[in-house]
């Protein structure tokens, strides 16, 4: 028997279950439902260690912060006038008179830092940092631990609500934090004048990588950039504010290694300064 026509050019259609199994999904809201899984990610590397790193080092360093801050003592080096950021600017009564470069206004309280003027801004500033809301969302709220990896909160709510909606007050500390860093660097710049004059000693030396570190992280935030850049509808029209938008933004992806190096030349830093007032090493000196 000869096919002629449309019959001969159609093709045999497959039935029954061989019809189900190359038909195509239906896609869309028709849709089939997520693969029922039992674990709870199928990752297989150690997605959990960065979260865990992130803890041992922010926990370190924020207990080795608040014991220097409160011990009061071991913050100021006259001979070399060496003052460590966790005291600057010293401005309570019992400050060593020549390390309060802005004056003594704050009464003398164990309870209160000698450095209150600064501390609570610059707290503010590293905690509502987009980086380090990150590193701490996801290592110490697990909020989420890592990619593809299921939140351990039954509800989210971001940050529209107490208190995580004061994140958005990040632009105004950063403000604040840009004052703080131009302290810091004139205490640097008055270190090279120590007791004897002008002089330079390894000191100074850890008091100015702190600073440049600092103005590093500081210019680099996310809320600089905005400033630098924001709301312009024309780069060509403002060519300055053009080249300080594209300096910042090349700053601004090294932003999380800039927060992690200031944690650690502040707290170098800190402890460089407290070894030599208490005497555990004298200072080398090149000039």
């Amino acid at each position: 028997m000869t096919m002629t026509g449309t019959e001969a050019s159609e093709p045999e259609r497959p039935t029954g279950t061989a019809a189900a199994a190359t038909a195509p999904s239906p896609g869309g809201v028709n849709a089939p439902s997520r693969a029922r899984i039992s674990l709870r990610t199928l990752r297989q590397d150690r997605y959990w260690l960065a979260p865990a790193l992130t803890v041992i080092g922010l926990s370190a360093w924020v207990i080795y912060a608040t014991v220097r801050v409160f011990l009061q003592e071991n913050y100021w080096v006259a001979e070399h006038h060496y003052l460590t950021p966790f005291y600057s600017p010293c401005i309570s009564n019992a400050c060593v008179p020549e390390s309060a470069h802005i004056g003594r206004v704050l009464a003398d309280h164990p309870l209160l830092p000698y450095a209150a003027f600064s501390l609570p801004f610059l707290l503010l500033f590293r905690l509502t940092c987009y980086y380090y809301r990150k590193a701490y969302y996801r290592s110490f709220w697990l909020s989420p631990p890592a990619c593809a990896v299921p939140d351990r909160h039954k509800s989210y709510t971001g940050e529209t609500r107490f208190p995580l909606i004061l994140q958005n007050a990040h632009r105004y500390f950063f403000y604040a934090a840009l004052i703080v860093t131009l302290i810091n660097t004139y205490d640097a710049i008055l270190a090279f004048d120590g007791e004897d004059g002008f002089g330079m000693g390894l000191g100074n030396l850890v008091l100015l990588v702190n600073v440049v570190m600092l103005w590093a992280y500081t210019l680099s935030c996310h809320s600089c950039r905005h400033v630098t850049g924001g709301r312009l509808k024309s780069f060509s029209r403002n060519p300055i504010r053009y080249r300080w938008w594209t300096f910042v933004s090349r700053l601004n992806t090294r932003h999380m290694q800039y927060a992690w190096i200031t944690l650690g030349t502040l707290a170098f830093t800190d402890f460089y300064v407290m070894a030599v007032a208490a005497g555990w090493f004298d200072d080398l000196r090149f000039f």
